[in-house]
């Protein structure tokens, strides 16, 4: 039976359900408070747009810590293989990069807004931008419309939240669908920042800033020195501390924690055992033996990390490179293969990818989406307290959802 649904939100989660919804034949009315659809997507992947990943279903769950084992109906029914394959049905060439990212071919990010807006009016919805929603109007606990800001009411068979997080509230994202669900009697798992770069306590980090670094192992450890994360890539130093792939992923594990009472240990010879490294020096030392200490590090470290590991050794710039004793040579090898910060924050959830936190998913049928308290509204996307990791794994989280809520409305 043809049914009315209103798609609140016009972001990778909403215009998927907008799409499929009104696939099936139903009317659908997509809102949208910003001036155009798709805004977050069209900065996602440094405007380039991860799609997906291309593992496997247990390799996607594996990569959300944010109660990955809710999606495993959503991902089966729309699967990663499916997100591609939709894609590419519509036009949109792909191609698989380093770690099963799954980029568009054009590297545009807009080609995935235009395929999906798209997807969206060319099976009959409507779509009204500069529209945003108040509140969702229910009867005898079923939805049976939407007001607007203006206060004009909508009346629908269906709600679908598709409002996204917290993050990146220039694209919309001021967690309207938080109050809009709290309001309808849902829990709400307080947001906060995931994959978000990390605040350190160390002044000297600022001398490194702007300095990436890549094939660099880091370990972080509680307060009790217990290791409670590890990754092996790329990182960057900021102004207020470190950020960049390693990093972002690494936030997600001490979110519990609040980013603090947090050490960082990095690792800047991964591949060198303290023995191969602290021989790697020697030999360096044999090389440049005439030489001051502070001119000798040219060949085992990036320009502007050497004041930084001078300073922290102990051992004089000027001190000449045959005068270094064997235990002093020691001390700048465990410096390098443990350079320490102390984390102390994370930047705030407006500088983070995703938001950890949102509506409470016991309180979400994993079947269909559709809440257990209120018959007719539906969640989708970032809004839905699940998070994953940096590769394509959030966005697959907005199509899946998206696509099962539009499928079952």
């Amino acid at each position: 039976m043809k049914k009315k649904v209103a798609v609140v939100g016009a972001g990778a989660a909403g215009l998927m359900a907008a799409g499929k919804a009104a696939e099936r034949g139903n009317e659908v009315i997509v809102f949208e408070k910003n001036d155009r659809v798709g805004k977050k997507i069209s900065i996602s992947g440094k405007g380039r747009c991860n799609l997906t990943n291309n593992t496997d279903i247990e390799g996607l769950i594996n990569n959300i810590p944010g109660n990955g084992n809710f999606l495993y109906s959503a991902f089966y029914t729309f699967s990663n293989e499916d997100i591609i394959r939709f894609f590419e049905e519509n036009g949109l060439k792909i191609k698989v990069e380093r770690g099963g990212r799954v980029f568009p071919q054009s590297d545009s990010a807009t080609d995935v807004v235009d395929v999906l807006r798209k997807y969206a009016v060319n099976n009959g919805a409507q779509i009204k931008l500069k529209t945003p929603v108040e509140k969702v109007k229910t009867e005898n606990n079923s939805v049976c419309g939407v007001v607007l800001k203006d206060g004009s009411l909508i009346k629908c068979d269906c709600v679908i939240l598709a409002t996204g997080g917290m993050s990146y509230p220039r694209t919309g994202s001021t967690g309207d669908g938080y109050r809009i669900a709290k309001e309808l009697g849902h829990s709400v798992k307080d947001p906060k920042p995931s994959l978000v770069p990390l605040v350190v306590g160390e002044e000297w980090v600022k001398e490194l800033q702007g300095l990436s670094l890549k094939n660099i192992s880091i370990t972080l450890t509680n307060s009790h020195g217990k290791k409670v994360y590890s990754d092996f890539g790329e990182m960057l130093f900021t102004h207020f501390g470190v950020s960049g792939p390693v990093i972002l992923s690494s936030s997600r594990h001490i979110l519990d924690y609040n980013y603090k009472d947090i050490k960082l240990h990095i690792d800047l010879k991964p591949a060198l055992s303290m023995e191969k490294l602290d021989d790697r020096i020697t030999r360096d030392f044999t090389k440049y033996s005439r030489k001051q200490f502070k001119n000798s590090l040219d060949d085992l470290l990036p320009q502007k990390l050497i004041p930084v590991i001078i300073r922290l050794s102990g051992i004089p710039p000027e001190k000449f490179v045959n005068q270094i004793t064997k235990e002093e040579r020691r001390k700048l090898a465990e410096i390098m293969k443990n350079l320490e910060f102390s984390i102390i924050d994370s930047r705030p959830i407006s500088e983070a990818i995703i938001t950890a936190g949102g509506v409470s998913t016991n309180e979400i049928n994993p079947s269909t989406m559709e809440s257990k308290l209120i018959k007719g509204l539906f969640f989708a996307g970032e809004l839905i307290d699940v998070d994953g990791y940096t590769g394509g794994f959030n966005l697959t989280i907005a199509f899946s959802t998206g696509y099962l809520a539009g499928l079952s409305c």
